[in-house]
């Protein structure tokens, strides 16, 4: 059983971290609002714009989203004109999401400020400490990640 001390900073951190990240992400899904999307409409274009067409099987798992919900975005980016289904010439079980030149066209637009409101949000931070920050985060989810469930 670990000591007063060790439990106390433990529960003090999941805290900060958890009161840090809800300010952060509050704020920059509210600037990501004023663009007709919502955030986990904004992250898969996003992730389509950066790393070109993924499979609709494989989109939850990179923008850290249930699969079922997959559908209803892909469904409601299509009808804004954002990305289109694209059918697997080698496997006709996989579809594809792509992106849209319309798509392409909004994340050219506002991607650069969306990139300096989180550059604002995090600026608290020198670069030193950004990248301490990141192996330290890192460090702790691949922990976390390997301990058992209770």
């Amino acid at each position: 059983m670990a000591n007063r001390n060790d439990l106390d900073a433990s529960l003090k951190l999941f805290i900060v971290l958890s009161r840090a990240f809800r300010a952060i992400n509050d704020k920059a899904n509210h600037s990501i609002q004023r663009f007709d999307l919502n955030p986990t409409e904004f992250a898969v274009l996003e992730l389509l714009y950066h790393k070109g067409d993924q499979p609709l099987q494989q989109i939850g798992g990179k923008i850290l989203l249930a699969s079922g919900s997959i559908t209803y975005v892909v469904d409601k980016l299509e009808g804004k004109g954002l990305l289109i289904r694209k059918a697997c010439a080698k496997d006709r079980r996989v579809t594809y999401a792509q992106i849209t030149e319309e798509g392409k066209k909004l994340l050219q637009d506002i991607f650069p400020q969306h990139e300096e409101n989180i550059h604002q949000l995090l600026d608290g931070l020198t670069t030193e400490e950004k990248k301490q920050a990141i192996d330290l985060i890192k460090k702790l989810g691949h922990f976390a990640a390997k301990t058992e469930k209770n």
